[in-house]
């Protein structure tokens, strides 16, 4: 099953983003399941939270995957959600 974290930095925390932005990418890369993900932007274009979708067994398999994310262990965010999730339109099209 798929699952989207959906989180929202702490206010104040793009230094913690951009210290920590190298070992989050090396561990999405190495984790494994992840179907697409990327930063969330203010309307200036500026990171504000971030959008992951990974595949795993369960919701508790999927948050375990999340707390150990290198963006988690900072504490780069004040919110997140976890929340099952079907991708079914891509580029416009129906895959499911």
């Amino acid at each position: 099953m798929q699952f989207m974290l959906i989180a929202h930095d702490r206010p104040g925390a793009l230094d913690v983003r951009k210290a920590t932005r190298a070992a989050h990418l090396a561990y999405l890369s190495a984790c494994g399941g992840v179907v697409f993900g990327g930063p969330l932007l203010g309307a200036d274009g500026s990171p504000f939270g971030s959008v992951i979708v990974i595949e795993a067994a369960d919701e508790a398999a999927a948050r375990a995957r999340f707390e150990a994310d290198p963006y988690v262990e900072a504490g780069l965010f004040e919110m997140t959600t976890i929340s099952g999730f079907r991708h079914f339109i891509d580029k416009g099209a129906l895959i499911a």
